[in-house]
């Protein structure tokens, strides 16, 4: 069928996209904006676009460990240093006015475009790929470079990029007079600047690059240029008439995609560095869906400039189990956990590595948060209200095989009634074929819906928050234990306080 896309088999839109509002909740948006800042080009569009359907998750996974084998980034991100080479050429070509000087930009933005064309497609040959878009892409990269209307315009913009650049000229002023004369030296004008006053040149720069547009002393030179050397004046021009029209759009679309995984990948191997995990996932629906090693992505990066460490923990869903009820202590890891588990689905559903040691996870349709949020001051709805008014879409919407994260919902409702109303969201949400979590203050929620787990946030042999999760009853004693231990009010630290 040829080569499209290396996101999917089909064009996506990607600019059209905003930020879903789950990346806030399970904090990914201060992922995406590491990674974004770490990397040239604007990527945070493409990590804002969650394939809907498993085969693009698929197609991209199998991109994603192509990338990964030794050698391969390198040559992708070699490719793409040239592009930007090209893409500035490109830049000076629009920017500039003189015809000649366009021409000559447009001569070097081809010569950067062919290098970085031919130079990606030498370097792919020394690997075999398994992915569909990489075998597509490579394939037709091959035939591209090999065309021989390529080759000539590869030969023709070579040839002259060779004249350009190893012309010099030398201006010598004299007694009011300007001398200009062509050099046999070669080297650049700072290149001069450096032999002729050393560590001093830094302070020199050269009067002719301030501006990309020639000055009136410029135009001059390139006046007798031009009659001197007329044949290449008029080789330049038809140059452009002839090739302004080179640029292929899928070799672009591909120099504008790649990115996506590069910038991932570049990420994900600094993360590594730094002791952290990650695992390409399985996706077998006939398996149950688990996960070891799995931790809160977004905290990581924060606990890795204070020097913390992050505690992982582990999850199994197994047949019949649709929902994780999450109860504990205060500060015990509940939500940290539940942010884990929505990290996991999102980059699984990227086609990329996953924050673990080792994971198998279902096919979602869509990630669907709800999390506590303050009273709205603009609006003037209590918490209540601003929660019900979130939740109503979510609950409305064909919600069909998504993963549904709830965060301490109802907290400012009385017991009965939180408790009605969370069971009711929980049945809703089961009954739409939907798996998740519900992290939650309520013990009365674990009980009586099929399809429920329960969870804890544990504590130590202390009766302090150990930040592990386990499939364990609610407990209330517990959460009252770890208040008293927060606030020192064993019986013994009483006793010691009253008697002073």
């Amino acid at each position: 069928m040829g080569f499209v896309s290396i996101l999917d088999k089909k064009i996506q839109p990607y600019k059209d996209f905003s930020q879903p509002e789950f990346m806030v909740d399970l904090n990914l948006d201060q992922v995406v904006n590491q990674i974004q800042m770490a990397w040239p080009e604007e990527v945070d569009k493409f990590y804002y676009y969650l394939p809907k359907d498993k085969e693009v998750s698929d197609y991209r996974r199998a991109i994603y460990a192509d990338i990964k084998k030794e050698g391969v980034f390198e040559a992708l991100n070699c490719f793409m240093e040239r592009m930007r080479e090209r893409n500035h050429a490109e830049e000076n070509c629009h920017a500039v006015f003189y015809p000649l000087q366009k021409h000559v930009w447009f001569v070097l933005e081809v010569a950067l475009y062919c290098d970085a064309c031919t130079g990606l497609n030498e370097a792919l040959q020394g690997f075999e790929f398994a992915s569909e878009g990489m075998q597509e892409f490579k394939k037709e990269l091959s035939a591209y470079v090999s065309s021989e209307a390529y080759v000539k315009m590869q030969d023709a913009a070579r040839e002259m990029r060779d004249e350009i650049t190893n012309f010099h000229i030398t201006l010598i002023y004299e007694n009011d007079r300007i001398v200009v004369t062509e050099a046999r030296q070669t080297g650049t004008y700072e290149n001069f600047l450096h032999q002729a006053f050393g560590e001093s040149s830094d302070r020199i720069k050269s009067p002719f690059m301030k501006k990309m547009n020639l000055t009136n002393l410029e135009q001059e030179i390139v006046e007798i240029f031009r009659k001197k050397h007329g044949k290449f004046v008029a080789s330049a021009k038809k140059f452009y008439d002839v090739y302004e029209e080179y640029d292929m759009d899928w070799i672009f679309r591909f120099a504008e995609e790649v990115p996506f995984y590069l910038s991932y990948h570049q990420f994900r191997d600094v993360m590594i560095s730094l002791g952290y995990s990650f695992t390409a996932p399985t996706v077998d629906e006939t398996k149950d869906m688990k996960a070891s090693g799995l931790y809160d992505l977004a905290l990581a990066l924060v606990n890795s400039r204070q020097g913390k460490e992050v505690v992982s923990n582990g999850l199994e869903y197994y047949d019949g189990e649709r929902f994780f009820v999450l109860t504990g202590p205060n500060q015990g890891g509940k939500t940290t956990f539940a942010r884990s588990l929505g990290q996991l689905v999102y980059f699984t559903k990227l086609g990329l590595d996953v924050p673990a040691d080792v994971a198998n996870v279902h096919h979602f349709t869509r990630i669907l948060t709800h999390f506590s949020v303050e009273e709205s001051v603009e609006t003037g709805r209590g918490k209540l209200k601003e929660e019900l008014v979130r939740l109503k879409p979510m609950m409305e919407e064909q919600s069909d095989g998504a993963f549904v994260i709830i965060n301490e919902l109802f907290t400012t409702a009385a017991n009965y009634d939180a408790c009605l109303m969370g069971k009711k969201v929980l049945a809703h949400f089961i009954g739409e074929g939907c798996r998740g979590i519900y992290v939650t203050h309520l013990k009365e929620l674990t009980e009586g819906t099929e399809g429920i787990v329960s969870l804890r946030a544990m504590l130590d042999d202390k009766r302090i928050q150990s930040f592990r999760i386990m499939r364990k009853e609610a407990d209330d004693s517990a959460c009252a234990q770890n208040q008293v231990n927060k606030y020192r009010l064993t019986y013994e630290q009483l006793k010691e306080r009253l008697s002073r």
